[in-house]
């Protein structure tokens, strides 16, 4: 493991978990939970205190990983960090400002199933590309807001729509992955995958066939429906297209050519099938609970 991205990436995430400890800590002791609050400072101080002495980076890595995991699940579905929420105003990417963000884990973490090479392409090539045309787009439509000539507001409509959609999927895509997954899920999202699949089996099965069987190029998707209460799995070709809204996406799956040709040639099934092996379920069980807290009157 490089050490500079090792050391780079212990910090990130100790100043992230501190962050959030702090941000809550009066919560914790208003609600009788301050033993909680204390046990989780004590493994970060362990954390960061071995860091200085140990020299087993991948143990290291595997430690910090979780506890990074546990804190934000924890977080993500606890009142303490719903209520933070709440109370914290988000601040809004400025027009044109957004920007590529960091892998969770280095270039050559997700191999054998995903070679280095073509992570570093996709994150730094494409993902990029996507970056850059949709700051291109929201740009050139202020342009026209301000000038009042909306005569190519179609095309800048499209490219806001393509390069967007690509951004924010990438985005997750590279979140719910981790050299350390696979397996299978658990609590909540795993019962609700119980409920709207019969088992996880079967979503396997159904997720897998559906990214197999996208037409051309585009995404296979597991979502949270507001509107229909349970999980569903969708496909999109060209990002925006056979899509639905009013979804969150939990779980995604790029089977564009760029993410599997350069090591699996034509072979995309093979690739879906190795792909399971380093689903990040910590962070889609995350993203459900969150998700699942969104809930609209079906029609």
């Amino acid at each position: 493991m490089n050490g500079y991205w090792f050391k780079y990436s212990l910090l990130q995430w100790c100043n992230e978990m501190e962050a959030k400890l702090g941000s809550v800590k009066g919560q914790f002791r208003e609600s009788g939970e301050e033993s909680i609050l204390q046990e989780w400072e004590e493994n970060l101080l362990t954390l960061k205190q071995e860091a200085q002495h140990s020299s087993d980076e991948e143990a290291l890595y595997a430690q910090a990983r979780d506890l990074y995991d546990d804190l934000n699940s924890y977080l993500g579905g606890s009142d303490l960090e719903s209520e933070r929420q709440q109370g914290q105003r988000l601040q809004p990417v400025p027009i044109g400002g957004h920007r590529l963000p960091p892998l969770p884990y280095a270039y050559d973490a997700l191999e054998p199933v995903i070679d280095q090479e073509i992570m570093r392409l996709h994150h730094l090539k494409h993902h990029q590309s996507y970056v850059d045309g949709l700051n291109k787009a929201e740009k050139e439509m202020q342009k026209a807001r301000q000038t009042g000539d909306f005569s190519l507001i179609k095309h800048w409509e499209r490219e806001a729509a393509f390069h967007g959609a690509g951004h924010y999927l990438h985005t997750i895509f590279w979140s719910i992955m981790s050299p350390r997954g696979g397996g299978s899920p658990k609590g909540q999202l795993g019962k609700a995958i119980n409920d709207s699949f019969g088992s996880f089996d079967q979503l396997r099965k159904h997720f897998t066939e559906a990214a197999k069987n996208v037409e051309a190029v585009g995404w296979a998707i597991l979502v949270w429906s507001p509107r229909a209460h349970r999980l569903e799995i969708l496909q999109a070709e060209k990002h925006q297209n056979l899509t639905q809204w009013d979804v969150v996406p939990l779980l995604v799956l790029d089977v564009w050519e760029h993410a599997y040709y350069l090591q699996y040639k034509n072979e995309r099934a093979q690739y879906v099938e190795n792909w399971w092996k380093v689903v990040n379920w910590k962070e889609v069980e995350q993203r459900f609970n969150k998700a699942r807290t969104l809930a609209w009157q079906p029609f």
